[in-house]
């Protein structure tokens, strides 16, 4: 088959002098759109990193851990400051007796100040010499719409409601404060703005008139809700490092599961990376972008690790080095499905990554996170063991991204 991609041949020793790219050209340091992200933490190697338990983090040298931070507000218009007393979250008390809370700032004990559950994160990461990941995801379950369309021209447009989420955005930042770690904002939700209108200018969003205390000067649109949200991750989280999410669907056509080799791949991630540009990305510190939310064995969704048919991983890399190369942001590679041979869903993704981390660096990725999209899924605890072994060697061979 005569596919897209056969010019992608990438130099994928770690001790070269420069990284081919996809299309043919090379990536020198002064180019590299990855240093000032790893730089700023003291890191130079393609980060590892992966949702898991405390015993797996302990089970082998990790850059960064994550977590998902969803399911529901306080009912209150601002952060409760109590978890014990008078704080409720979808209409239900967060004290412990009540047997559980919706909201984030009070899933640890009662008697511990909201909060807690996050800064413990970020503090027991660091003394472990990680970084915390938070995939900010409340939008969606929070609103209680659904997936899709509606999150956009529905949930965003409820002034009411963007209010109590904005502030709950604020909160998680303040919690961060000057530690250092990674921040992603609502995977996919960008994908469906983008489906609504390609020009995010003319999609309403309550901003200014839910939070003008801190984005009074931003435009109700999903627009301004991009740019609100990093410029407050800069003003109450200056340790942060921000990012919006690009989605291989966004443009109505899902790249990364595309077989038709006419597709004009990079096309297609151009005009995702300018929606994104215009929604804040520009100043953000990275893009998230993902293979997908399940086990390839699961959905029947594989790549081709041959990459002679399509879909393969060197379409992924072109789509991933455009989007990149258009937003001129690093990329993290983040909820990398972990099924391989040996378990129930079958999925080759963690064995090609870690055998091709050049490819990787030569697509301007600064990270890849692995971890389940949803139960019944592999993860790093029922992988038998097979993506702890793989961050074990890549320990002793690390791949630089800039060269």
């Amino acid at each position: 088959m005569k596919l897209l991609v056969l010019s992608f041949l990438v130099a994928a020793c770690a001790q070269s002098a420069s990284v081919l790219m996809p299309d043919g050209g090379t990536a020198a340091d002064g180019g590299c759109l990855g240093s000032a992200l790893l730089d700023g933490l003291g890191k130079q190697n393609v980060l590892v990193g992966a949702s898991m338990t405390d015993a797996t983090s302990s089970a082998a040298t990790w850059d960064v851990r994550y977590t998902y931070l969803s399911g529901g507000l306080f009912d209150s218009p601002a952060p409760c400051t109590s978890c014990a007393s008078g704080c409720r979250a979808q209409n239900k008390s967060c004290a412990n007796a009540a047997g559980g809370c919706a909201w984030w700032g009070c899933y640890q004990y009662d008697q511990d100040p909201p909060g807690a559950y996050a800064r413990n994160f970020v503090t027991n990461a660091a003394t472990a010499g990680q970084i915390f990941h938070f995939t900010y995801y409340e939008l969606l379950q929070a609103s209680g719409v659904s997936e899709g369309a509606s999150e956009v021209t529905q949930a965003a447009t409820n002034a009411s409601f963007m209010t109590r989420y904005l502030a709950d955005f604020r909160f998680l930042l303040q919690q961060i404060g000057s530690h250092a770690a990674f921040v992603q904002v609502e995977p996919d939700f960008w994908a469906y703005a983008q489906q609504v209108n390609p020009d995010p200018h003319q999609i309403p969003a309550a901003v200014a008139s839910a939070n003008p205390t801190d984005c009074g000067t931003q435009e109700n649109s999903i627009a301004g809700m991009g740019r609100c949200m990093i410029a407050m991750a800069r003003k109450y989280a200056p340790g942060a490092r921000i990012g919006l999410h690009g989605s291989g669907f966004a443009t109505g056509t899902d790249v990364l599961q595309n077989a038709n080799a006419s597709l004009d791949v990079r096309g297609e991630a151009a005009k995702l990376g300018a929606f994104l540009l215009a929604c804040g990305a520009g100043e953000s510190d990275f893009i998230t972008v993902d293979a997908s939310d399940r086990d390839a064995g699961f959905n029947h969704k594989f790549w081709d690790a041959t990459n002679s048919t399509l879909p393969n991983f060197h379409q992924a890399f072109v789509w991933a080095t455009a989007l990149a190369e258009t937003v001129k942001r690093p990329l993290v590679w983040w909820q990398v499905p972990l099924g391989n041979s040996t378990t129930t869903y079958k999925d080759n993704r963690v064995d090609y990554f870690f055998s091709h981390t050049g490819e990787l660096a030569a697509a301007h990725s600064a990270g890849m996170f692995f971890g389940a999209g949803a139960v019944g899924q592999a993860t790093p605890e029922t992988d038998n063991g097979n993506l702890i072994a793989k961050a074990k060697a890549y320990v002793k061979a690390p791949q630089r991204l800039c060269f």
